[in-house]
């Protein structure tokens, strides 16, 4: 494999909203009892976040599953707390210890994957499945897009359309950092942004992502012509006047669209910058740390 040809984050973006047009998320409609714990890691639990945004939920990760399920034992008890609903891609890793410490528990188990075959699949109490296509490691567009698709019921032709038009890689260039402002009713969406840029950038590319209430918290004290803030929408406050980015957005659009710009947006910053990625992310798959109860190293494209 050449790994210098690995898709950008926005080419593998347009390609998602291709292959949702032929291949629609599966209507979301899932029932809710009590609260429930949702459970997830790194970005499967920002995307959890994001599609019960409009129901009360405890939100858990792997590193304090098992203690919240300690400190809501007593609602547990009561069945106040009646189910866990998992949230992984390839339905292995964490997922498995975490289905079985929720079911220890007497919790009714549902998992949202990609993955119908795997081991959190076999013994969850509830399977939703996810379709999504082969992607470079850490990339996870498909996966996650197409549960929040599900949920908002946008059409990825519409996003696509949209999403085309906004080339801004003559601008880009002119910097060296990057801060996103969003809409305060999608400051879920900043923490898949913080990650993109750890997973792409690592130390070397500075890129910023908030909403437009938070960035009103002393984001912005130390302005600089080297960072161009980008807004969806109007910016009046953030960043150099003449480094701002302002994106007219839609009448109406949804999470989905959303996603899928910023990503557009940050794989635009990708083809510009030195290939960090590419020329990192097979040691990364060889040499990192295993996932969690696997003895093979990660493949460079997750199928």
């Amino acid at each position: 494999m050449n790994i210098k040809k690995l898709p950008s984050l926005a080419q593998s973006t347009l390609a998602a909203l291709t292959f949702f047009q032929q291949t629609p998320p599966p209507y979301f409609n899932l029932k809710i009892s009590g609260l429930p714990f949702v459970v997830g890691s790194g970005n499967a639990l920002n995307t959890g976040k994001i599609i019960f945004a409009d129901k009360p939920i405890i939100t858990a990760t792997e590193s304090n599953f098992k203690n919240k399920l300690k400190s809501y034992q007593d609602f547990i008890k009561q069945k106040i707390v009646k189910q866990a609903i998992i949230i992984s891609a390839s339905g292995e890793k964490d997922s498995v210890w975490e289905l079985k410490a929720a079911q220890e528990k007497g919790l009714e188990t549902i998992l949202l994957t990609c993955n119908p075959q795997s081991s959190a699949a076999l013994i969850a109490n509830q399977v939703i499945v996810y379709q999504k296509i082969a992607e470079p490691q850490t990339y996870n567009i498909s996966t996650y897009l197409g549960m929040i698709l599900s949920k908002t019921k946008e059409k990825a032709q519409s996003i696509e359309k949209f999403v085309k038009t906004k080339n801004y890689k003559n601008k880009l260039k002119q910097y060296q950092a990057y801060s996103f402002i969003v809409p305060d009713k999608f400051a879920d969406i900043t923490p898949l942004l913080d990650i993109k840029k750890h997973e792409l950038f690592g130390p070397y590319v500075s890129i910023r992502s908030f909403s437009e209430g938070e960035a009103r918290h002393a984001k912005f004290v130390m302005p600089t012509k080297k960072e161009l803030v980008i807004s969806l929408g109007k910016n009046k406050y953030f960043g150099l006047k003449d480094h701002r980015l302002e994106i007219k957005m839609p009448t109406k659009y949804d999470m989905g669209l959303v996603f899928a710009l910023c990503y557009f947006i940050i794989g635009q910053i990708q083809e510009i910058k030195p290939a960090y990625y590419q020329k990192n992310i097979a040691r990364y798959c060889q040499e990192g740390p295993l996932a969690y109860g696997q003895k093979k190293p990660f493949a460079i494209i997750v199928e």
